[in-house]
C-alpha cells in the first residue's frame, strides 16, 4: 500500500504529515505516533514507515518494534499504546459508521451500504478518521469527491 490519497497531495512529497496509510497502519499495531515523533524522524525513517508492511501479526511486530525504536531514538521514551480493535470498522463492508452518514449529510450526501461495499478497507479508514470530530475534517470532502460518492 504505498498508494497516497489525491487529497494528501499538499504534503506527501516532503512527508511532512503522517499519511492515511501510514495512520492505518498505527491503529492496526497499536502505536500512538505524534506530529512531533514524525517531525523527529528523518526523511528516510519517514519512508521506511511509510513502505514497510503492516498486514501479517509478523509484519504488525516488526513494524511496532520499528516505531518505538525510532522515537525512543529520538526523544528518549517510547510512543504510547493504542488499543487494537479485533474488528476494525474499516474492515466491515456492510455498515456504514454512524459518523460517516453524519458527516456527509453535511454535504447533502447519503453514502449507501453498495457505495461503501465498493471501497477499500484505506478508503474506508480515511473516510472515518477524517469524520471524527476531533479530527480536522477539511478534507472529507474531498475525500467523498475523490472516492466517487458525491
Amino acid at each position: 500500500m504505498t498508494d497516497f490519497f489525491q487529497f494528501e497531495a499538499d504534503f506527501v512529497d516532503s512527508l511532512r504529515c503522517i499519511p492515511m496509510q501510514v495512520r492505518m497502519k498505527l491503529d492496526t499495531c497499536g502505536v500512538k505516533l505524534k506530529l512531533p515523533h514524525w517531525h523527529q524522524f528523518s526523511q528516510a525513517e519517514r519512508q521506511s514507515v511509510v513502505d514497510m508492511p503492516c498486514t501479517t501479526p509478523d509484519e504488525i511486530q516488526a513494524y511496532r518494534q520499528f516505531l518505538h525504536q525510532r522515537v525512543i531514538e529520538h526523544t528518549g521514551i517510547p510512543p504510547a499504546d493504542l488499543p487494537v480493535e479485533p474488528h476494525p470498522p474499516w474492515m466491515d463492508a456492510i455498515n456504514v459508521p454512524d459518523s460517516i452518514q453524519e458527516k456527509a449529510a453535511e454535504f447533502g450526501v447519503t453514502v449507501t451500504r453498495q457505495q461503501w461495499a465498493a471501497l477499500t478497507p484505506a478508503q474506508r479508514f480515511a473516510l472515518i478518521k477524517l469524520s471524527r470530530p476531533s479530527h480536522e475534517n477539511m478534507n472529507f470532502l474531498p475525500a467523498l469527491k475523490e472516492f466517487h460518492l458525491m
